[in-house]
């Protein structure tokens, strides 16, 4: 099935939803020996795998982390060939002030922002929806 491309449509029906919990980013040099059914997101970069994963797996493998986020899922079917989504939701991130962490998978956007800044994305996000033309 595939997914939404046009922008004013992902923008409008976008319906942004806070996911329980506290995530953190964390970086290992190999994922041996590393169930990775734990994370919520890998990358593979030339310094090593950055893991999302929920803080209390986090502090059970003991993997140091500076960055304790809230995850929001963008809840409609985005393309990944779609133009835009990711500029204006993070612009209008910008403008008030929230650093924001974007993840595309096959189906959903996925903002990863300060926890603290969590209900305030929400609100800009649930904004931006309302005014998409």
């Amino acid at each position: 099935m595939p997914g939404e491309t046009n922008l004013t449509q992902l923008l409008r029906t976008m319906q942004p939803e806070l996911q329980p919990g506290r995530y953190v980013f964390c970086t290992v040099d190999s994922l041996l020996g590393f169930d990775v059914s734990e994370a919520i997101g890998l990358f593979r970069e030339r310094e090593g795998w950055t893991l999302i994963l929920p803080q209390a797996a986090a502090d059970r493998l003991q993997l140091p982390y500076s960055y304790v986020a809230a995850w929001l899922t963008l809840t409609v079917h985005s393309a990944l060939e779609a133009v835009g989504l990711t500029a204006a939701f993070a612009q209008a991130l910008a403008r008030a002030g929230v650093s924001c962490n974007a993840v595309a998978a096959y189906y959903h956007d996925h903002i990863f922002v300060a926890e603290r800044d969590a209900e305030r994305a929400l609100q800009v996000l649930r904004q931006l929806a309302a005014t998409a033309s």
